[in-house]
């Protein structure tokens, strides 16, 4: 949320959004900006009170921008602040050398950074790069296994490999695959699964009009009558908008 800076998951996020007339956040309860002009303004609030989650978002606007300068000052200010994601896009600057002088030790000291927080891709690269640099099996290994615990596809896969060519025994990799899924079964529930299709259809009903006021009828007969006549209140009030007469 721009708003302040808070996570929320899709299933969540739909069931707010449907007990909402007018979209707010959950956390802070601040309604959610319409325009991409108030979504920065607010970003910049949050940048201003030194959260690391909105600098590193902020980094990223700006890398997707093109300047790279200012990506590296965001994500720099974030990762002292001990981000772990801002490390991590450090490691790929610096291994890179994008924007800034490639630099190998300080490209390991932010993937290692990022992987103590938390981070499974860095810790999948921490393996890959003990693999392919160092030559050594056995810590990378260890490596996608914290990373495949942490329910990253890519690392498990990479044990399947291993476990073919005979570099870590059954039991490992039968661990290694149990706590896999449990990271993963901990990501499912029917809500994200409904979140996820009610995504996609709203993707789809940007290109049917029609079929999106049908919906939102649809919606709107199935609220409650004092739910309507707020409703009715912010359509007025400008606060709410939809594209028939209620």
């Amino acid at each position: 949320m721009s708003c302040c800076s808070k996570l929320i998951c899709d299933a969540n996020a739909s069931r707010e959004m449907e007990m909402r007339v007018v979209p707010s956040c959950p956390f802070c309860r601040t309604k959610l900006p319409v325009t991409k002009e108030e979504a920065d303004k607010q970003r910049m609030k949050r940048v201003e009170t030194n959260d690391p989650f909105v600098m590193c978002r902020e980094g990223t606007e700006q890398y997707c921008k093109g300047d790279c300068s200012s990506a590296f000052e965001y994500w720099t200010k974030a990762s002292e602040l001990g981000f772990a994601e801002a490390h991590y896009k450090l490691s790929i600057m610096y291994g890179g050398g994008e924007g800034v002088e490639k630099n190998r030790s300080k490209e390991i000291y932010h993937l290692e950074e990022a992987a103590i927080g938390g981070h499974p891709d860095a810790r999948r690269n921490l393996g890959s790069d003990e693999w392919m640099s160092n030559d050594d099996t056995e810590r990378a290994v260890k490596h996608w296994i914290i990373a495949a615990t942490q329910g990253d596809d890519h690392s498990i896969k990479r044990l399947i490999k291993e476990y073919k060519f005979g570099a870590i025994q059954k039991e490992v990799l039968a661990s290694a695959l149990r706590a896999h899924q449990a990271a993963v079964d901990a990501t499912k529930s029917p809500q994200r699964d409904e979140a996820l299709v009610a995504r996609q259809n709203m993707h789809n009903l940007d290109a049917n009009p029609e079929l999106r006021d049908r919906m939102m009828r649809s919606t709107f007969n199935r609220m409650s009558p004092d739910a309507r006549r707020r409703a009715r209140q912010n359509v007025r009030d400008g606060t709410f908008r939809m594209d028939y007469d209620i």
